[in-house]
């Protein structure tokens, strides 16, 4: 345990001194914060009519939002669904951070006196991994429980605000977040311990959110409904992705031959 702390506080550390990995934890969080929440205050002021509610077509027909009037549907499907923002946090964030940690160590020279100690290639990887998803996390959580803050304030109504604390949401939050943020370091890692240069594979890394902005775009065309099924099955696959991810991970960090290739 002591190696894995020391890991994580060096990770850690490394993070603070980093300029491009501290900007991305604390702009891209605030920019994914202030979209829905910007939505969410425009859409309340906004008259709706009939064209509106039309040209939303699928989008609208999710029956999470039965029963409510014009104005209450429009603002609770158009922030519940830049809400989707949210899940992109565990995966832009950590994957950055986890695809510069082996490379970035390789390119500084402080690769080889670590992979030296006793420390084993499981708790090295656990470490860093710990080190990149810790904070991400923490930071979806705490951007979310900030936008429900402004989601009290600028609802329309009661009914409007419950939709972001719908069940779907705190699984979605409590559940698949941690199973992204997983995914993404898992993915960091592998490209990480595989790739000869920092830039490109912070660039590979970024690649993790394209499955998410397919989601992103089939929820607003309404081919894809946001209920709490859907956050269900999506977590199953991600967990069995995890799973595979990690094995893949530590079966790819071959201490000797990423020496023998780095040099």
């Amino acid at each position: 345990m002591k190696q894995i702390h020391t890991i994580i506080g060096k990770e850690w550390t490394d993070m603070v001194h980093n300029k491009l990995v501290l900007y991305l934890l604390i702009l891209l969080p605030l920019l994914m914060t202030a979209l829905p929440v910007a939505l969410l205050y425009f859409m309340g002021k906004a008259p709706v009519n009939q064209q509106d509610m039309e040209e939303m077509g699928r989008l609208l027909a999710n029956p999470i939002f039965g029963g409510m009037s014009p104005a209450e549907t429009m603002q609770s499907a158009m922030a519940s669904t830049m809400l989707i923002l949210f899940l992109m946090m565990p995966l832009a964030v950590p994957v950055t951070i986890a695809a510069y940690s082996i490379v970035g160590e390789k390119v500084e020279h402080s690769l080889e006196p670590l992979l030296a100690t006793p420390i084993t290639t499981t708790q090295l990887l656990l470490g860093k991994s710990i080190a990149a998803s810790a904070p991400a996390i923490v930071i979806t959580w705490f951007c979310y429980v900030v936008f429900l803050i402004f989601a009290r304030l600028f609802s329309v109504s009661d009914r409007v605000f419950n939709t972001f604390v719908n069940p779907m949401w705190l699984i979605a939050m409590l559940l698949l977040v941690p199973l992204l943020t997983i995914m993404a370091v898992s993915v960091g890692i592998i490209i990480s311990s595989r790739s000869t240069d920092p830039r490109a594979a912070e660039q590979l890394g970024a690649l993790v959110v394209f499955p998410l902005m397919a989601f992103f775009l089939g929820t607003m065309a309404g081919f894809i409904l946001l209920n709490t099924t859907t956050f269900l099955l999506t977590s199953a696959i991600v967990a069995l992705l995890d799973v595979g991810l990690v094995y893949a991970g530590v079966a790819l960090f071959q201490r000797e031959t990423i020496l023998t290739r780095w040099k």
